[in-house]
């Protein structure tokens, strides 16, 4: 069995809710058009025909669309959250032989509404994870208001996945108004993870918290690739010439190695390898990002397996990669997925 530990999905109760409730945004943003570029967003039957090319294939489904926290108040936030929350719970019941387990969204702008929504989705919903992004409305993940909900979550010993984020409106340089030829995404999303994982290395939450479990996608974004950039910055810079602005136990490369990186990363096999030197076979997670490609996802899938069989693995690791880690991780009952 392969378990798909980080797609996307479109709850149809939450898109209606989404478009009456949250107006007047740029079209661009419309889950509507999402719908119609990718229509197995939506579409569950075409969903399940492009899975059933895949032998003993099932997913773990987050909700697809702009942070809610970016686009409503704090208090639609919390009730949308509530609304996709619920029905992915639902999904999940419904086709437990599709979706192995749901990861919560949160209002994450209201902290304390954040904590109630992630117990009420782990404990009642039994979703087995939550979603942030890599920043919260502009504000990085180490900031302490923040650290109520990563002690809330080590309390429940469930996982947080980190979803970079970086808009079209982000210019590349000074004086543009937009980025140009999707840099934002492309380059920006994998430079956002990084933002993100070393701000909570270097921010001290995974040292205050050594029990977080944080799953980042596209294996890390820049960190695999740049961790020897890093090792070398915090003994150079920051010892050898006296310049110190970091006060961790620890060297930042060994809280690094305690993140979990998925495989979504296109079919790259090379920068799997770099992820898999860093953090080790035990905290790589099989994910795909399915459906965002122009095969509704089929691609994606095929692409990942094929980068994850390149590897070079044995069996054993293979099966830690494929599900292993995941079901350790979410932990998810081995008798509902048939092992």
């Amino acid at each position: 069995m392969i378990i798909d530990a980080y797609t996307h999905i479109l709850p149809k109760k939450y898109q209606e809710n989404l478009e009456k409730k949250v107006t007047g945004r740029d079209s661009s943003l419309s889950t509507v058009r999402y719908s119609k570029l990718v229509p197995s967003l939506l579409d569950l039957d075409l969903r399940f025909r492009i899975m059933d090319t895949f032998r003993e294939y099932i997913q773990v489904i987050s909700v697809a669309s702009p942070p809610i926290y970016d686009i409503a108040p704090a208090d639609v936030a919390e009730e949308l959250c509530r609304i996709a929350n619920d029905e992915l719970a639902e999904l999940v019941f419904k086709y437990p032989d599709r979706f192995a387990a749901g990861i919560a969204c949160l209002p994450l702008t209201d902290v304390d509404a954040a904590v109630a929504e992630a117990e009420r989705a782990m404990k009642d919903l039994r979703l087995k994870a939550v979603e942030f992004h890599s920043d919260v409305a502009g504000k990085p993940l180490d900031a302490p208001e923040f650290f109520p909900l990563y002690e809330k979550m080590v309390e429940l010993d469930r996982p947080i996945f980190i979803h970079p984020m970086r808009e079209a409106t982000t210019p590349d340089y000074p004086g543009e108004e937009m980025s140009k030829y999707r840099i934002w995404t492309s380059l920006g999303w994998p430079y956002a993870t990084g933002m993100a994982m070393t701000r909570l290395v270097y921010g001290g939450v995974m040292e205050k918290f050594p029990d977080l479990k944080i799953i980042t996608h596209h294996c890390g974004g820049i960190v695999p690739y740049l961790i020897g950039r890093l090792d070398y910055s915090y003994d150079f810079n920051e010892m050898r010439m006296g310049y110190r602005d970091v006060y961790v136990k620890h060297k930042p490369i060994d809280y690094f190695k305690r993140f979990y990186y998925d495989t979504a990363v296109n079919g790259n096999t090379a920068a799997l390898m770099c992820g898999l030197t860093l953090a080790g076979i035990d905290h790589m997670v099989f994910a795909t990002d399915h459906p965002f490609d122009n095969q509704n996802g089929l691609r994606l899938i095929r692409d990942t397996i094929q980068s994850v069989e390149a590897m070079g693995l044995s069996e054993e690791d293979k099966k830690k990669v494929y599900r292993g880690n995941a079901i350790s991780l979410l932990r998810l009952p081995l008798c509902g997925l048939g092992i």
